[in-house]
């Protein structure tokens, strides 16, 4: 079993004794595939690997899913061991805040206020904190992050550049289920006809990704991508459908892109995202 710990000072004395490179996976619990992934990525990069389980409650909103959010950390240890991780940081939000809530925080710019940030207010303010803080305490040379938030590596990797935060920020493609469904925490919370449901976001992305490799424009694109959502279908409330360059700016003409989507499945919110390349035919 990698060794857990829960304090700053027990964190501090077991990242002592760490030499050579670590790499740092930061998680909020309910560990399954896509994080087994992160781990192994970063098992394969550095020497020794931290992974950090901790709940934020600052990124959640008053009426979002803290108080149900899983907490399985037996499970979740089984998985770092599975994995190869060294080191597990667990603490309570008493010690990550140990004066309360922080009235300073990172303020993450216009970006975080789009998107995940327009639907979930002061969303990336909670992240972009916590994110800093268990870098000041892992003290990592890299940084591993999926590609499924997309916007969440995107806004780190410009907060380490423009903080100058010595740590490479590595992203990780999105791992997914055999049906295309990207792995999430939040997805045990779907009844099996939901799942069904949810399947509607990837295919989405497929749609869009094959019509720009058809050579189509951005409207085509997104066209595409909107007719898996079909008018009046029950089952899906699409939050947005977005196509926008490869650092979430307005979506290019031709080259580099992202399709990016959100939608609530029933009671939950899912979101993905893929990578598109626009050559648009003449």
């Amino acid at each position: 079993m990698p060794e857990l710990v829960h304090t700053r000072a027990e964190l501090a004395r077991a990242r002592m004794a760490l030499t050579g490179t670590v790499g740092v996976v930061m998680t909020m619990g309910a560990l399954h595939e896509g994080h087994e992934t992160l781990l192994r990525a970063a098992r394969e990069r550095a020497d020794h690997v931290i992974v950090t389980i901790f709940v934020n409650p600052l990124q959640f909103g008053p009426n979002e899913d803290f108080d149900r959010y899983p907490r399985t950390l037996d499970a979740d240890l089984e998985l770092c061991r599975r994995a190869g991780a060294d080191l597990v940081f667990a603490p309570t939000a008493a010690d990550m805040y140990p004066d309360g809530e922080p009235t300073v925080r990172v303020e993450p710019g216009q970006l975080g206020e789009d998107l995940e940030g327009l639907s979930r207010p002061g969303f990336f303010h909670g992240v972009l904190t916590v994110v800093l803080k268990l870098l000041q305490l892992t003290r990592p040379d890299l940084a591993f992050f999926g590609e499924k938030d997309y916007q969440q590596l995107t806004l780190v990797r410009r907060m380490c550049r423009d903080l100058d935060v010595p740590v490479e920020v590595v992203g990780v493609p999105t791992a997914r289920e055999p049906d295309g469904l990207a792995r999430s925490s939040r997805n045990r919370y779907l009844s099996a006809g939901e799942r069904e449901v949810a399947l509607r976001l990837s295919r989405a992305l497929r749609a869009g990704v094959e019509a720009a490799e058809a050579g189509r424009d951005a409207g085509a694109v997104l066209t595409a991508a909107h007719a898996c959502f079909g008018a009046g279908e029950p089952g899906a409330r699409l939050d947005y459908l977005v196509l926008t360059d490869s650092d979430l700016a307005p979506g290019p003409v031709r080259g580099p892109a992202r399709l990016l989507v959100a939608a609530w499945v029933g009671g939950t919110r899912l979101i993905d995202n893929a990578p598109v390349r626009l050559d648009p035919t003449r």
